[in-house]
């Protein structure tokens, strides 16, 4: 989740730290009390031992490196097993941004103006079993990105820019007999890793450290099924796992600190309890039961007085901007929303000022949003064709609206929407807000593991159910407009399942500006083309951004080492340890 050939000119579009930057002096000092880990080091600390508690509501989308799509999830696994040929610093402040070597010995080699990266591995790395990472497992890893009819979920970068025309299937209808067809990268040796582009992409070297690109043994991998017990190559590994109940890792006596610069690996153990009520997850923070929600996306209503009007309890807490936009798509297949004035009828009808109230407010739910960049992403900027600054509905512009699209007095459609968290009260402020103006939307809630992989991910499921609306939240695979808003609006990157582009925008000029910022090695100039883009997609009337997102966020007192990363715009979960 982060991009550009120039990152000191950018933010994460996971999450700014704050306004302020943390010192030398604050960092190695730590920091303390609210927002302390916005700024700097909380309880910083080199002590092992003891068992970090980790909570969330929800199963993860999955333990699969190469389905996985959850923000959080990703942060799991790239703190606790999954370890890539690059990954970002585990650092606060700006210097999270960066990326450093992780399985590679050291950042690639670039050659042929831009179009070949050139790695070499560590010696000394291995999987769980003791079994050595050679370049063939990095390949391998790769390849399985390409099996979307076995793999859904996950995303799509790697397939899409490393396929090249070669229409490859991926490794399981793979017909090379090593089952390492895939041409454009090659292995000359167990240690050196080649890709071949088709096209400079200044971006490449940031989807190398995602979990995707992590290796996987071929004897190992079990398919589908392999997020119930995937191999570690990073600190920890699978002791058990329980879906909708619970998860323990454990020391992975095969990983050597000598070969990870990144990782703390401080708890002897990590268990996620899985399932719990969010409601209750607040209860148990709050008494010190856990220690952190790795959902991250804050907590409810009902505890935000207790943390804030509590100086004791305050000053364990933090607001992060996370990088995320909460929006809905409006789907362009699902009648009367082929109708733009239809699509435009609910950009004015919506009150953005009560969904971010059902969220938390200014404060912990985040500001007003007006557009498709959030303000921690190079690009953004202030168009707002709507009006909706104010956050207030404009009854009588929604009503001209509906009239233009031939529906004066409304009509029904489904809003779909997960069943947990802030979202079922945010998506009945949508509803609320619609039946103001006569659309009737019909809440369809759905459990979160399924939701952006099969529900609103697959377009035939849309299209059977009739989600003319879905609730949505975004951040960056990597800190650019590319790696925020490419797979939102790309109408070349609809696909049957695991889809991302919910509303299933199509436009060749928003497709030719893609390719075209894409292929700029300037990062203001690819900026500037990102934002005719935003400005493009706004006007399609195909999404509603309500809120840049903040969370309030609690932190057990006992837990050290803690910080934000602005790589997710959470805490850094392999950075963790506890006190006692």
């Amino acid at each position: 989740m982060a991009g550009s050939a120039a990152i000191a000119l950018v933010l994460s579009a996971c999450g700014s730290g704050g306004d302020a930057k943390p010192s030398a002096s604050e960092t190695a000092g730590g920091v303390s009390g609210f927002n302390a880990a916005t700024k700097g080091v909380v309880n910083p600390s080199d002590k092992k031992g003891g068992t970090l508690k980790l909570v969330n509501n929800s199963d993860p989308d999955s333990f699969d490196p190469a389905r996985a799509y959850y923000a959080w999830v990703w942060n799991f696994m790239k703190g606790y097993y999954v370890r890539s040929l690059l990954t970002n610093e585990a650092k606060p402040g700006e210097d999270g941004l960066k990326l450093v070597p992780d399985l590679a010995a050291a950042m690639p080699e670039i050659t042929d103006g831009g179009k070949t990266y050139t790695f070499k591995l560590k010696s000394g790395v291995k999987f769980e079993d003791g079994s050595p990472i050679t370049s063939k497992d990095i390949k391998y890893g790769i390849e399985r990105n390409f099996a979307t009819d076995v793999l859904s979920g996950g995303p799509p970068y790697l397939a899409s820019v490393l396929d090249q025309g070669q229409k490859y299937p991926g490794p399981y209808k793979d017909t090379d007999a090593n089952k390492l067809g895939l041409k454009s990268v090659e292995t000359p040796d167990d240690s050196t890793v080649i890709f071949h582009l088709k096209d400079p992409l200044s971006d490449f070297a940031y989807l190398l450290a995602m979990p995707a690109a992590g290796p996987v043994q071929q004897a190992k991998d079990t398919g589908e099924k392999y997020g119930d017990k995937p191999v570690s190559t990073g600190p920890y590994k699978f002791q058990s796992y329980d879906p909708g109940k619970k998860a323990v890792l454990v020391r992975n006596e095969n990983w050597d600190p000598k070969t990870d610069t990144v990782r703390k690996a401080l708890p002897d153990e990590i268990d996620l309890t899985i399932g719990t009520a969010v409601e209750e997850i607040d209860n148990q923070l709050l008494s010190g039961e856990v220690d952190i929600d790795t959902a991250q996306t804050g907590v409810q209503q009902g505890a935000q007085p207790k943390i804030l009007l509590d100086p004791e309890k305050k000053k364990n807490a933090d607001t992060p901007n996370t990088g995320f936009i909460r929006y809905f798509s409006i789907n362009t297949k699902v009648a009367p929303f082929d109708n733009i004035h239809c699509r435009k009828a609910v950009q004015y009808a919506t009150d953005k000022v009560t969904m971010q109230t059902a969220r938390g407010g200014a404060d912990a739910g985040g500001d007003v949003a007006f557009n498709m960049l959030p303000p921690t992403i190079a690009g953004h900027d202030d168009y707002d064709p709507y009006n909706t600054k104010s956050g207030k509905p404009q009854i009588d512009k929604a009503k001209e609206e509906l009239a233009a699209c031939g529906k004066p007095n409304g009509f029904d459609t489904v809003l779909a929407t997960r069943n947990s968290g802030k979202e079922p009260k945010t998506a009945e402020a949508l509803q609320a807000a619609l039946k103001n103006v006569g659309i009737n939307a019909r809440l369809d809630p759905t459990e979160p593991s399924l939701y952006f992989r099969s529900t609103i991910g697959a377009p035939s499921n849309v299209h059977a159910k009739g989600y003319g609306l879905m609730m949505a939240g975004w951040g960056a695979d990597f800190p650019t407009a590319y790696g925020f808003l490419q797979v939102l609006v790309d109408g070349r990157a609809i696909s049957a399942s695991g889809n991302n582009n919910y509303s299933e925008l199509d436009d060749p000029e928003i497709n030719k500006l893609i390719d075209q910022a894409t292929a700029e090695t300037d990062p203001k100039k690819a900026a500037d083309v990102w934002a005719q883009i935003d400005h493009k997609v706004m006007d399609q009337a195909v999404m509603v951004p309500f809120v840049y997102d903040k969370a309030l966020n609690y932190r057990n007192p006992r837990v050290t080492n803690v910080f934000v990363t602005e790589y997710y715009g959470m805490y850094d979960f392999g950075s963790l340890g506890v006190s006692g």
